[in-house]
């Protein structure tokens, strides 16, 4: 549903009594005929709908009519944001406390003084969502007591689960004053004004064109070393099991130049990786520039297909990688969550050829049945799967790569499972992201297919899947042993503080001891290595999620060639 700007859902919880109902009546016809009066016209809902949805001007929007502008402003109330679930709302996170903070809201990191609380929610899965019920039973004893303050605490739902269980919220949890879809931050002052009147306030509705382009992120961690840089946004490949596609609606991308200015932002402020994100980021295509919009075919992964209507034109993900690694030579770029469709031997090609993109790919196997992945809908056979795998590694030499499997999907069987196992040992993952099914409401499964294996099985299949993976995981990363590896710092490790941390090009976590070491940039200086550092570490162990190693020196990423 394309989004209206100027529309939203407000659910209203007051209640008065009055000794004379007919003169309450009368009061109320005369209350309502004068708001009305000065309420929204038709005008200004057919303006809020043909205006553009993305301005790259910092120009201030008129208020809603039935707001003053000074009800919009924050008035340095603190606000409290907890985040769930994966990197797309670490992002939203971002993007909602720049649209906070530029309205006049305070940022806190301690619940007890917060007037607003605001949880980013995930809805990926059964076990996601009861995180965010039991915490609001948590809040609720906190908002009761600020009930008998002056200043009321407000408590917020954003993200994925207000969009999917918007009414279920409302009407279960009374103490929850706002809720924002994915596609509704930019209307949080006004949400927040129409909390603070007393009201529930809600907008969840679905956009086909917001990105957030011209909105940039804040970066909740001044000491961070890398960030997340959303690219596009929704999903249209509708695999069977995905709540995505209704929780956040369809794929449309940011314009190319948008994502370039922030990540030159980002690269002026220090940090030394960016992650592109989208649900499935390498479809990206930036359709904004009419010149580029020509009917240029749409090249797929060998033996795979589409679940939608392919697109034709626009800028691809091949280009704005190309651009984007040309930003800064000594930024790392890395991207998630890939479909295995998405890649063309151009973009294989790219990652090969340039330093600072990472050789890690994340290719979402899902399955390992053929069977089970046609009921899934993905798009591809295990064979074809298979063949992408051996193609990915005779283009990028050395590639490290991850996946992510469910267990227990409907219609399972054991042979299924057995045939996923294979897969596993076959391809021999570097890390990996392994879940039981958990069926989703909306969804073509959901619909369509029966969530016929029992819990215990899934569970059993789970752990399975989980000590296979951790075995072939321990076989491939030991091949790093003896090899020297460039890492960028992170920090102290969290299990010793005489150690610190980091990430290979691989994505995997290197721990190595602190110590001095020489500068290669200045020959006879000794230093230690700080967060956002490149070191070069020689690996002595590994394990199935983590390498440990001795820190050789402090080096640069173009430097750093002559020696990996």
């Amino acid at each position: 549903m394309l989004r209206d700007p100027g529309c939203c859902c407000c659910c209203c919880c007051r209640s008065t009594t009055c000794p004379n109902p007919e003169r309450q009546e009368d009061g109320a016809r005369k209350d309502f005929s004068s708001r009305l009066a000065t309420g929204p016209t038709l005008q200004y809902f057919l303006r809020s709908a043909s205006a553009p949805q993305e301005k790259l001007s910092s120009e201030v929007e008129d208020p809603p009519p039935y707001l003053m502008m000074d009800e919009l402003l924050g008035r340095q109330r603190k606000v409290y944001l907890e985040t769930y679930g994966c990197q797309m709302n670490v992002n939203d996170t971002e993007i909602a406390w720049s649209i906070l903070q530029k309205s006049g809201y305070l940022r806190t990191s301690n619940l007890q003084e917060a007037d607003v609380i605001l949880l980013v929610t995930c809805s990926i899965r059964e076990k996601a969502e009861q995180t965010i019920w039991n915490r609001l039973h948590q809040l609720k004893a906190l908002k009761t007591r600020r009930l008998r303050s002056r200043v009321p605490l407000r408590i917020g739902i954003l993200g994925c689960m207000a969009e999917r269980l918007k009414e279920e919220i409302l009407n279960r949890e009374k103490m929850v004053d706002v809720l924002a879809g994915p596609d509704a931050y930019r209307d949080l002052p006004r949400l927040l004004a129409v909390a603070e009147s007393g009201q529930q306030a809600a907008n969840v509705l679905l956009s086909l064109d917001e990105t957030y382009a011209d909105v940039m992120p804040v970066q909740t961690s001044p000491s961070a070393t890398s960030a997340f840089v959303s690219i596009m946004r929704g999903c249209d490949n509708m695999c069977t099991y995905c709540i995505v596609p209704f929780t956040r609606g369809r794929e449309r991308s940011r314009p190319v130049a948008s994502i370039l200015e922030e990540v030159r932002k980002l690269s002026e402020q220090g940090l030394k990786e960016v992650t592109l994100l989208g649900q499935n980021v390498n479809s990206f295509r930036d359709s904004s520039e009419v010149q580029f919009n020509s009917a240029v075919s749409t090249n797929l992964s060998r033996g795979f297909t589409a679940n939608c209507k392919t697109k034709q034109g626009g800028l691809r993900f091949a280009h704005l990688l190309d651009q984007v690694s040309r930003v800064d030579p000594e930024m790392r770029i890395r991207f998630t969550s890939p479909h295995p469709k998405d890649f063309p031997d151009e973009v294989l090609q790219l990652i090969h050829e340039r330093d600072n993109i990472c050789k890690q790919i994340h290719l979402p196997a899902q399955s390992g049945s053929s069977r089970v992945l046609e009921a899934m809908r993905r798009g591809y056979s295990r064979e074809a799967y298979v063949a992408l795998v051996h193609h990915i590694r005779e283009s990028i030499p050395g590639v490290s790569l991850s996946s992510d499997f469910i267990a227990g999907f409907c219609g399972e069987t054991e042979e299924d499972h057995v045939q996923t196992v294979s897969l596993l040992r076959e391809v021999q993952y570097n890390m990996g992201f392994l879940f039981a099914y958990s069926m989703r409401q909306k969804t073509r499964a959901y619909h369509r297919l029966k969530d016929d294996v029992p819990e215990e099985v899934k569970l059993r299949r789970l752990e399975e899947l989980i000590t296979v993976f951790r075995e072939e995981a321990t076989k491939a990363n030991q091949t790093a042993v003896g090899c020297t590896q460039l890492v960028l710092v992170e920090g102290l490790s969290k299990r010793s503080a005489a150690d610190l941390c980091g990430r290979n090009d691989g994505n995997l976590k290197v721990i190595f001891p602190d110590a001095e070491m020489e500068d290669v940039s200045n020959p006879g200086l000794r230093v230690r290595a700080q967060p956002g550092d490149y070191v070069l570490v020689q690996i002595t162990s590994a394990g199935s999620q983590t390498l440990k190693g001795h820190v050789l020196c402090r080096t640069t990423l173009k430097d750093s060639s002559a020696y990996c």
